[in-house]
């Protein structure tokens, strides 16, 4: 049999790309680092979990529908979304999680030789998306941890298409209010997409943090991504969805891939939404922990980035890569930021006050 001779057929822009590699499942990193209790405080999941109703439908869900393929275009789902940002449903686009929702956007407006623009250090699927489709991802280093809106707005060309920001943002927390978001639609004035990304939106009390998805209506060039994976404990379901304009959303529905969101994540998810409380509770929670964080972490000398969202940078008198390996064998799992531009700093989420306290104890054992 003739071996295929691969090289010939990757694209360079494949060949220059590096693929994420997930971490293992926690019975073999427990055999790997020798602990017997691992706090995972890698992934900003919310340590509640779903709220109660979504938890319940978890427990009584009919196996037998398991055999039967889900609602196409999350009908429901859409419809309630649309209900509550009183928007009309097809200005919806539900996803399996914010990387496929990401891909429903670049795909739909991006060609060869066009590129989308974003900040250096930032949820990185926005470059990785556009880097393995082919596209140039251009990125305006951050300003004092924020997104920098002269920046960005001096890196368009005629070939850029679409502007990400995360708001807040992921890692660093800040975010911009709602002046500051409005002034920058204001002068790209529709000639590009701009996506908000407001995955951490629900963190967010401060009275200037704006809505974007009520500014759909005033900018139609606007895009917004949200998740159930957050908030409403949902990241195992894989669920996530934006909003837009109509005439926007139907261009992106032409790339959309169609049956992808499970059946189980999208009645959980039409649950999750009918519990504020739950909301109230997490921010509860995330409060006190980072209260008592910012305590400890000035005690021991530790320099922290504390802003928005229910995670926490922390700057580490050594590499981030030792420190998450010494972490690990203490039991404790964060993730390290190299990978993300920012050597020596860890990042953790927010947990239970047990999980806080282990931290700590493991950061006073390893320094």
């Amino acid at each position: 049999m003739n071996v295929p001779k691969l090289d010939r057929l990757v694209p360079s822009y494949i060949k220059g790309f590096e693929a994420y590699i997930p971490s293992k499942p926690d019975p073999e990193l427990k055999k790997l680092f020798g602990c017997k209790q691992l706090y995972r405080l890698n992934n900003n999941e919310n340590p509640l979990g779903p709220p109660p109703a979504a938890q319940e439908i978890l427990h009584r869900f009919e196996t037998h529908r398991a055999a039967i393929y889900p609602s196409g275009d999350s009908y429901y789902l859409r419809d309630k979304l649309a209900e509550k940002y009183k928007l009309h449903p097809d200005q919806i686009l539900v996803g399996n999680g914010a990387n496929e929702v990401i891909t429903f956007a670049i795909k739909a407006f991006c060609e060869a030789g066009d590129n989308i623009i974003t900040a250096d250090k930032t949820f990185a699927v926005y470059e990785w998306v556009a880097i393995f489709s082919g596209y140039e991802a251009r990125l305006v280093p951050l300003k004092d941890f924020c997104f920098d809106d002269e920046g960005m707005l001096a890196q368009i060309d005629a070939r850029t298409k679409i502007l990400f920001i995360c708001n807040p943002n992921n890692p660093t927390g800040t975010y911009w209010n709602q002046e500051k978001l409005c002034r920058f639609l204001d002068r790209i004035d529709g000639k590009q997409i701009v996506v908000v990304d407001e995955a951490y939106c629900e963190f967010v009390e401060k009275e200037d943090f704006p809505d974007g998805i009520a500014l759909i209506e005033r900018y139609p060039n606007l895009v917004v991504f949200r998740t159930f994976s957050k908030m409403y404990g949902l990241a195992g379901l894989r669920i996530g969805y934006l909003a837009g304009s109509l005439e926007v959303v139907n261009i992106m529905r032409r790339a959309c891939v169609v049956y992808s969101v499970n059946t189980l994540a999208q009645e959980t998810a039409l649950l999750a939404l009918d519990d504020p409380e739950h909301i109230q509770r997490t921010n509860t929670l995330v409060k006190k922990e980072k209260a008592y964080l910012y305590r400890e972490l000035t005690r021991l000398g530790l320099p922290l980035v504390m802003h928005e969202g229910n995670f926490v940078m922390i700057k580490l008198p050594i590499s981030d890569t030792l420190a998450y390996r010494q972490l690990m064998a203490c039991g404790v799992m964060v993730r390290s930021m190299t990978g993300f531009r920012y050597p020596n700093y860890i990042r953790i989420t927010i947990a239970q006050h047990e999980a806080m306290e282990a931290l700590i104890q493991a950061l006073e054992a390893i320094l």
